[in-house]
């Protein structure tokens, strides 16, 4: 089998239909587009994406990069600078920070983020972590374990 020899299936290939061209050829006179209206015109009969005058769904969903997400996590956040008062071997969680009055309010379960520096030895207990927190937790000699909610 070469190149030349290649031919379409049999019966893949179907003559295009002859719009227009009198009574016999079976489409004259409208074409079997009907009577009137904007489906009988000749050229595209709307543009793509036109839903009749609705707003289309290009529009109707929202621009930019993402959609809001339905249900957020909400954390109740604290930056390691603020674990650096508390006193070294210290046991941290949600619960002991508000005892201790470092927070003042439960907004749902605690993450720990990274900013600022700490010296102290600190055995965390947390629902998330970032790197930057965990690697500075450890770096000071103290432990993160990551608590479900």
């Amino acid at each position: 089998m070469r190149i030349n020899d290649a031919k379409p299936q049999k019966g893949s290939k179907k003559r295009r239909r002859r719009l227009g061209r009198g009574i016999a050829a079976g489409q004259g006179a409208s074409c079997g587009f009907g009577m009137r209206g904007q489906k009988s015109r000749s050229g595209r009969s709307t543009r793509p994406g036109f839903e009749g005058g609705q707003m289309p769904l290009y529009r109707r969903v929202p621009k930019l990069k993402h959609f809001t997400v339905i249900n957020p996590k909400h954390y109740t956040t604290i930056n390691v600078c603020k674990l650096a008062s508390l006193p070294a071997d210290t046991e941290v969680s949600l619960t002991s920070l508000i005892d201790t009055g470092v927070l003042t309010r439960n907004n749902g379960p605690l993450k720990i983020l990274g900013d600022g520096e700490l010296n102290v030895k600190l055995s965390v207990k947390a629902a998330a972590f970032t790197a930057s927190a965990r690697s500075k937790i450890e770096a000071a000699g103290g432990s993160c374990e990551v608590v479900e909610t």
